[in-house]
């Protein structure tokens, strides 16, 4: 290959991350490296005909070069020689709702299949990958693992061999044999789970898979860390899943799991598999986390998260279990007023606005099936609604609220219609100027359900021009989880009832606290129930049950999230709308506490503990909201993410919390002080020293 140079850079300006800097993207090429990268990462390639190796990843912040044997090509399905390899690339501009980034694409073909793949480049300390083939595929081995028991002993070097043959989506072959590792493996389908979070601690030895969408691992020689992020739905609800999702032999990391099988290849278009982001850090768990949500929250701008954007605080009258048997316009106005008074921004009408009968209706019992053949199933029910939904929509913009609406995209045929629930969709938000859709009842049991889904989510956001947003419920079902679909609005968590005496608050806090580690909070809907409702349900003396919570504090444990109101408003005793007071001091700092980087403090929430949040805006200020469970202890250290010694002066906004100036001891722990159990305080801090 004659030796060439190719050099693109561009400026990418993006509010929404903690790093303030400008960093430039590039993809150069000289002779047969390519380099890949900004002013805090760069990839280094052999070339090898576009089936790329890697030969070094760079922490430029930290100034570590970790060196990849390149041995074997990053991106592996087939043998045989990569030919006809193509290197292009294109500043991608923002659209409003996602930043600019920059885009190398690297074509190659193997015998009867095309690749292609592309790098995304945004002004983070890491790199995305995504991979279309397109072609002949004769198959894809899926490379399960026998049982440990089975294998040999190694008393022969060939026996070290583990023997698994799997595609390989990418990979780094990296020295030294003393690596720490956590892969970290995510649960949806919450109706069925309250436990959404295993991490799994290991040292790599000989060749062994670990589940989850995350890697993180450490050289505890050098210091330098990166990470791997799988784009992919929950590892139980992956698309042909071959029981893990890493595969690690000392410093040799694979991901593996294409989300594809031989026959979803053809030559009549582009199927993708699933997508990898490799990032790096220089440090400990904090600058590994802020790597990873620094890429995360590349997926939606934050400034169309505003007032009337992403952040909101929804309320969704689903959660009192009325179903669709009291939804018409009354109701709709009714609950528009009290609605008001406590603080709601976004009024969403779930399942029974429509003339289409579901079968969660208490009143007709449909189904999903063929929701096609009844052209108006997506209109609103005119006995319900006589004139549409104008009166609710013009009475919510009075109040200040925003409509949303439920919706089900027909999952006949692998979402075959997924067109004409687009256009249901635009038709909506033209004639009401409905923006939030919550998203339900999905299945991808397949990867052409897959792509339609998302082909209705990408036409929608984009003859919307961005205003649409989805919440996308992850409550049952093959979902897309919390790693895939995130550039198209927020996760809807988990449905809890105290019908059924399943909603106890420390249990959702749990969950928040447990994802906001590996996820951004900001993009997690979290319920707060009626607490007054089926005190009955729960066991005399259950100390957690919610009645025993103010209801300020199961507003106050949503606060790190987005707020959603399970309850109907009318339902409500008169002393519960004090609470507005609070939920309208929270709106107005909201979308400042979302803009920092959200993660964990204290103690895991178990209903005894002293845990929380903090929001990183910078290295000089942010946010702390602290919870004091039912702990014996008025006071009490807890662990933070400020480095030890470090001065800090504590405002409170919210809550029970008292001004103060303080320190960090060695440990980066900061003493707080709540007089009451169960109470919780919102502070805002400046590091003075």
């Amino acid at each position: 290959m004659r030796n060439i140079t190719l050099t693109i850079v561009f400026l990418s300006v993006i509010a929404l991350c903690p790093r303030q800097s400008r960093a430039q993207g590039y993809a150069t090429m000289q002779g047969d490296t390519l380099r890949i990268g900004n002013s805090h990462i760069e990839r280094v390639f052999l070339w090898n005909g576009g089936e790329l190796k890697t030969v070094a990843l760079v922490d430029k912040d930290g100034g570590k070069v970790m060196r990849s044997k390149g041995s074997q090509p990053d991106f592996l399905v087939v043998k045989g020689k990569a030919e006809d390899g193509r290197l292009s690339q294109e500043n991608v501009p923002s659209d409003g709702v996602h930043p600019a980034y920059l885009q190398v694409t690297v074509d190659y073909r193997k015998g009867g299949l095309e690749i292609k793949r592309q790098y995304r480049v945004y002004d983070v300390p890491a790199i995305a990958c995504h991979t279309w083939l397109r072609g002949h595929l004769a198959t894809i081995e899926q490379g399960r693992e026998v049982s440990g028991a089975d294998r040999k002993n190694i008393e022969f070097k060939e026996d070290m061999d583990a023997g698994v043959k799997i595609p390989v989506l990418d990979r780094l072959e990296l020295p030294g044999n003393h690596w720490r590792c956590n892969a970290v493996e995510f649960f949806d389908y919450t109706d069925w789970n309250d436990n959404l979070v295993a991490c799994r601690s290991f040292i790599p030895y000989r060749e062994n898979g670990y589940r989850g969408n995350l890697l993180v691992a450490s050289d505890l020689v050098t210091g330098s860390g990166f990470f791997f992020l799988k784009e992919a739905p929950c590892s139980s609800t992956q698309l042909h899943y071959p029981g893990y999702d890493f595969r690690a032999e000392y410093g040799n990391f694979k991901v593996t799991g294409l989300g594809a099988a031989s026959g979803d290849v053809t030559p009549d278009g582009w199927t993708s598999v699933y997508g990898v982001v490799t990032g790096v850090f220089d440090g400990g768990e904090r600058e590994a986390l802020t790597a990873l949500h620094d890429y995360q929250r590349q997926a939606r701008l934050e400034k169309a998260t505003g007032r009337d954007g992403d952040e909101m605080v929804m309320l969704n009258t689903w959660g009192d279990r009325s179903q669709d048997s009291k939804i018409n316009e009354a109701f709709c106005l009714a609950e528009l007023d009290r609605a008001a008074r406590l603080g709601v921004t976004v009024f969403q009408l779930d399942d029974g606005w429509q003339i289409g009968k579901s079968p969660n209706s208490k009143v007709a019992k449909g189904s999903f099936k063929d929701i096609w053949s009844n052209k108006d199933y997506w209109k609103p029910d005119p006995v319900k609604f006589p004139d549409g939904l104008r009166p609710i929509v013009e009475k919510g913009k009075k109040l200040g609220i925003r409509i949303g609406l439920w919706y089900n995209p027909s999952v006949q045929h692998d979402f075959a219609d997924w067109r004409k629930d687009a256009d249901a969709i635009l038709g909506l938000w033209r004639e009401y100027g409905i923006t939030v859709f919550k998203i339900d009842g999905l299945q991808i049991p397949t990867k052409a359900a897959e792509q339609n889904l998302r082909s209705l989510f990408d036409t929608v956001q984009k003859e919307s021009g961005g205003q649409v947003i989805f919440n996308l419920d992850a409550t049952a079902g093959r979902r897309g989880g919390y790693c895939m679909f995130t550039e198209y609005g927020n996760i809807f968590m988990e449905n809890r009832y105290t019908d059924w005496g399943n909603y106890y608050p420390f249990h959702t806090l749990r969950n928040l606290w447990q994802l906001s580690r590996y996820v951004p909070a900001q993009r997690l809907q979290v319920e707060f129930l009626n607490k007054w409702r089926n005190a009955a349900k729960y066991a005399e003396g259950d100390i957690f049950a919610p009645q025993n919570y103010t209801f300020d504090y199961l507003f106050a444990t949503t606060m790190a999230g987005q707020p959603l109101a399970w309850m109907e408003a009318q339902n409500l005793p008169e002393e519960a709308f004090a609470t507005g007071n609070l939920v309208k001091q929270y709106t107005k700092i909201q979308e400042d506490l979302h803009s920092g980087t959200i993660l964990p403090i204290g103690d895991e929430p178990s209903g005894r503990s002293w845990t929380g949040f903090q929001s990183i805006k910078d290295s000089r200020s942010g946010y702390f909201i602290v919870y004091r469970e039912d702990n014996a202890d008025a006071s009490a250290w807890v662990k933070t993410w400020l480095d030890g010694g470090e001065k800090v002066t504590l405002t409170p906004l919210m809550g029970g919390g008292k001004a103060c100036e303080t320190a960090a001891d060695d440990e980066g722990r900061v003493r707080f002080t709540l007089a009451d159990k169960n109470s919780f305080a919102l502070y805002k801090y400046e590091i003075t020293q």
